[in-house]
């Protein structure tokens, strides 16, 4: 279901000049299923016109900059629901990691000109200082509707003339089976936080604002996403924690085996956030796959299992793990969209996740007593704290 691209040849030719606007160059937007999208050039500068990902949507209302630096982004080319992105500017206190990962942005209205006593600079001065492109100006909603049915699916967008867009869109990678992993972790350990238990958390791409909640609670030693469990228990933790990241948890077969190692001695608790709640899962026999277009938001209702309470959550994922397939484990959350499993709790040995990100900032709170639980768990295991970390 194309719809027209009003360039004539193909050929990207400057916007007619309105009052308060930035002049910009005619952009194409092509899905992989030959779906075309009339916009306009913004942000970053395209080598060779053309930039290729994931399509992908969120339907956040604020946070565009925590979105934006995700690293579970890496390889997406983010479409925004909400019509109007940019308006509050951007700061750098928002940034969820010191680079962004995603290959591209795409929205109805680019703020031009912010508003808002916290800002430091414009959206679009942001793409262009991180080498992110954009496309502005372009029908989101229908974008959105036409992924809700046919799912998110390759893409590529830029000046080329719509016929390299189209080959370029045919032939972009699929996220499915790639190990994205590597491309965000950490390359050695780093220590953050004083507080007075010990934590070590595997970086599969992790957010700072998730740093910041268990900063609060421990020193954090931050490893990179290979570190093998018996590095990790050299550390002396009192909690393993692992983080969320990008891409397919089944292409990490060689980080399931050691998260396995983790959980499977049970000495110290176990706490995963997205990512690391399916490798979890995986590492204690269930089965992942991919959702039709994925959760990307921040008003997802959750039901809590036990309690029946529901909280509103923010979500990030194109993956799911199978219930069926969980062995020595309860669902402990479920997504009153579509059932997703949210969250799982070994009966087996003290550890535990959620599909949904309780640190998000901005976003709702309403599961960040999880951190807490967390802490409970690894008193419960016998840590005491220590003093000055």
């Amino acid at each position: 279901m194309s719809g027209p691209t009003g360039r004539g040849d193909g050929v990207p030719e400057a916007s007619a000049s309105r009052p308060g606007r930035v002049p910009r160059t005619e952009a194409l937007l092509v899905l992989a299923d030959g779906s075309t999208f009339e916009g306009e050039a913004a942000g970053a500068e395209i080598p060779e016109g053309i930039a290729t990902g994931e399509a992908v949507f969120n339907t956040v209302l604020a946070g565009y900059q925590e979105v934006i630096t995700d690293p579970s982004y890496a390889g997406q080319v983010i479409a925004f629901t909400y019509p109007h992105i940019g308006n509050y500017g951007v700061n750098e206190a928002d940034n969820e990691a010191p680079r962004a990962h995603c290959r591209g942005v795409v929205v109805r209205d680019l703020a031009e000109r912010p508003s808002n006593w916290r800002s430091t600079g414009s959206l679009e001065g942001f793409l262009v200082g991180r080498g992110i492109p954009a496309i502005t100006g372009v029908d989101t909603r229908r974008l959105t509707r036409h992924l809700r049915q046919e799912g998110a699916m390759p893409c590529a967008f830029g000046t080329a003339s719509e016929e390299a867009l189209r080959a370029a869109a045919a032939t972009a990678p699929s996220r499915d089976g790639g190990d994205l992993v590597s491309e965000v972790t950490c390359d050695s350990p780093v220590v953050r936080g004083t507080g007075p238990y010990r934590v070590v958390a595997y970086d599969f791409g992790m957010k700072e604002a998730i740093l910041r909640q268990l900063a609060e609670l421990a020193t954090v030693t931050v490893v990179p996403a290979t570190t093998p469990a018996t590095a990790a228990f050299d550390l002396d933790p009192d909690g393993i924690f692992l983080s969320n990241g990008p891409g397919d948890p089944g292409a990490l077969g060689g980080i399931v085996e050691d998260v396995g190692r983790l959980v499977g001695q049970g000495r110290v608790p176990v706490f995963g956030i997205c990512l690391g709640f399916q490798l979890l899962a995986s590492a204690l026999g269930a089965r992942t796959y991919k959702l039709p277009f994925g959760h990307h938001g921040g008003n997802h209702p959750v039901r809590h299992v036990r309690g029946g309470r529901v909280e509103i959550t923010s979500q990030n994922h194109n993956y799911a793990i199978d219930a069926r397939s969980l062995s020595g484990a309860e669902v402990t959350h479920v997504n009153l969209n579509d059932g997703v499993v949210e969250g799982i709790r070994s009966t087996e040995v003290p550890a535990f996740g959620v599909q949904y990100h309780p640190e998000a900032g901005p976003g709702p709170h309403d599961a960040r007593y999880l951190f807490s639980e967390f802490r409970s768990l690894m008193e419960a295991c016998g840590a005491r704290g220590r003093e000055g970390g």
